[in-house]
C-alpha cells in the first residue's frame, strides 16, 4: 500500500494559533504526505475541501480554523456553517473531511489565552493526524 496523501487547509485569521494545528498534524504525518493550502478565513475552507476531495488525490482532507467571537453575534453562525459544509463535502465526495475548526467559548487576546490555544491546536492537530491515518487504513481495507 502506498503512503496516504492528505490535504491540510488552514485559515489565515489568527494564524499564530491556527498554524499550530498544522504543526501538530506534522508530528504524526510526514510533510511529504501533506499538501498545505492557506485560505483567508474559515468560510473558505469547505469549498476548497470539496474541490480537493474531488481530485481523488487525497485519502482525507483536513480543515483548520479558529472562529472567535469578535463582538458581534456571528461566530456561532460561521462555525456552524463551516462544520455543516465540511460534513456535506465529505458525504458528497466520499472522501473523509476532518475538522480542526474550533470555536472557543470565551477568547480574549491575552498572552495566557493565546498560549493556551496555541498548545490546544497542536493537540488537535495530532488528533486529526491520528484520525486521518486511521480512517485511511479503514478505506484501504475495503
Amino acid at each position: 500500500m502506498s503512503k496516504p496523501r492528505f490535504a491540510f487547509i488552514k485559515a489565515k485569521w489568527h494564524s499564530n494559533i491556527v498554524d499550530q494545528g498544522l504543526k501538530g498534524f506534522l508530528e504524526k504525518v510526514s510533510a511529504d504526505q501533506t499538501d498545505v493550502f492557506d485560505v483567508p478565513g474559515a468560510l473558505e475552507i469547505p469549498l476548497l475541501a470539496k474541490t480537493l476531495a474531488e481530485t481523488g488525490k487525497y485519502h482525507a482532507v483536513i480543515g483548520c480554523a479558529f472562529v472567535v467571537d469578535g463582538g458581534i453575534y456571528r461566530h456561532d453562525f460561521v462555525a456552524s456553517s463551516v462544520i455543516d459544509s465540511l460534513m456535506r463535502a465529505q458525504m458528497d465526495t466520499g472522501v473523509p473531511v476532518l475538522s480542526v475548526v474550533l470555536t472557543p467559548h470565551n477568547f480574549q487576546e491575552s498572552p495566557e489565552l493565546i498560549e493556551f490555544f496555541e498548545k490546544h491546536f497542536v493537540k488537535k492537530g495530532i488528533e486529526a493526524a491520528s484520525a486521518a491515518l486511521e480512517i485511511s487504513k479503514v478505506y484501504a481495507s475495503l
